[in-house]
């Protein structure tokens, strides 16, 4: 391996980890209480070594399919729920045990998509985060299913690991799975298909190589870790894909050894604000532009000004976040300064026009380039 990913690897002071349900999960959705262990005296040492972890987890619904003596994941959302709500505390406890056993303090921390777009909450679940490491707990956290409904959840928890991971400034993401990384085929149909060891830059061949979801007790895929990783990599954080079944995973990793594949982070990342903008928040419009808006801030980037406006969507206010569509489709979004009636109003217009069309100028900009982020 390169030193550059090596350094990646033994670098990496403050890790977010993500345990998916079908490393956590016999076949039949009962916990694997010894993989369970095995977890917790992993992290803990990692803890000892003088990192921090944080752990995104699966399993409260397969927890609870395995309690009730289901084998096929329901796909009603009161059912999730339900099945959530029963196996959550059975997760938690026996996470708690575990570390317990290994003299560590767990703190249990559930979020919805809800507490990542609004940027409020979301500064606000990232210093609860920090404090509790600073504290000296590791935080296990997981998508709050029993109250999510369709529009406010992540999905899966690989999403969520990467914004958790940008959440706090990880340094490293490990996504811990049942597969040895990615393949150039799927390894379980494909005999021939070959380890790939280092990513260095999410292609659209790389994308291809991701196929359908997994198990069926999980939500997740090859394609939703590729995602994940496509976010952590933009925000300047490695991500490395292991499978979790395989002893001295971390071991390994904090040796500089790479157990499976390691996705290589953008030389110069997002910073977190856009990063928020870019894959946290929550549009609440649409702004179309002219070409000359739209070369303007994907070639040179420039600010938004509402010269280059031609169309208006939604109902949104000043400080919200909209998407910015260009010829080809969403190019960037952005925090707009003016509410989508005012746009209305100034569209196409100069920016000195601003005052007599509405009576007050706020900005010169639409959207500022410090508020905008291209789109990957």
């Amino acid at each position: 391996m390169e030193t550059k990913e090596k350094e990646l690897l033994t670098g990496a002071d403050r890790l977010v980890v993500k345990v998916g349900t079908s490393s956590l999960t016999h076949p039949d959705g009962k916990l694997n209480l010894l993989q369970l262990e095995g977890l917790a005296r992993e992290l803990v040492n990692l803890k000892q070594q003088g990192r921090e972890v944080v752990l995104v987890t699966s399993g409260a619904i397969g927890a609870g399919m395995g309690k009730m003596g289901l084998t096929e994941r329901p796909k009603a959302m009161p059912e999730k729920q339900a099945l959530a709500a029963i196996g959550q505390g059975i997760l938690m406890h026996m996470y708690e045990k575990y570390f317990d056993e290994f003299g560590s303090v767990v703190a249990q921390v559930l979020l919805t998509r809800d507490d990542i777009t609004h940027r409020e909450r979301y500064l606000n679940a990232r210093n609860t985060l920090l404090t509790l490491l600073r504290l000296g707990a590791i935080p296990i956290i997981n998508e709050n299913d029993t109250v999510t409904f369709e529009e406010i959840k992540f999905g899966e928890n690989d999403t969520l690991a990467a914004l958790v991971a940008g959440l706090i400034d990880a340094d490293l993401l490990v996504m811990l799975s049942d597969i040895d990384g990615l393949y150039t085929a799927d390894p379980r149909r494909d005999s021939s298909a070959r380890l790939i060891p280092v990513v260095e830059e999410i292609t659209s061949e790389v994308e291809d190589l991701a196929g359908g979801t997994g198990s069926t007790l999980g939500s997740g895929g090859m394609m939703t870790k590729i995602n994940a990783a496509k976010i952590a990599c933009s925000l300047g954080i490695p991500m490395v894909l292991v499978n979790g079944a395989n002893n001295n995973v971390f071991r390994d990793i904090v040796a500089g050894v790479n157990p499976g594949t390691i996705f290589v982070p953008r030389e110069q990342p997002m910073n977190s604000r856009k990063g928020w903008i870019a894959y946290a928040s929550k549009t609440n419009g649409t702004i179309y532009l002219d070409y000359g808006a739209e070369k303007a801030i994907v070639e040179k980037g420039k600010s938004l000004l509402p010269s280059g406006i031609i169309k208006v969507e939604g109902t949104f206010t000043r400080g919200c976040a909209v998407s910015i569509v260009g010829s080809c489709g969403e190019i960037a979004r952005g925090i707009v300064n003016y509410g989508s009636e005012d746009i209305e109003k100034i569209k196409g217009s100069q920016s000195k026009e601003i005052i007599n069309i509405l009576g007050y100028k706020d900005d010169d900009e639409v959207i500022h380039r410090d508020n905008l982020t291209i789109c990957s």
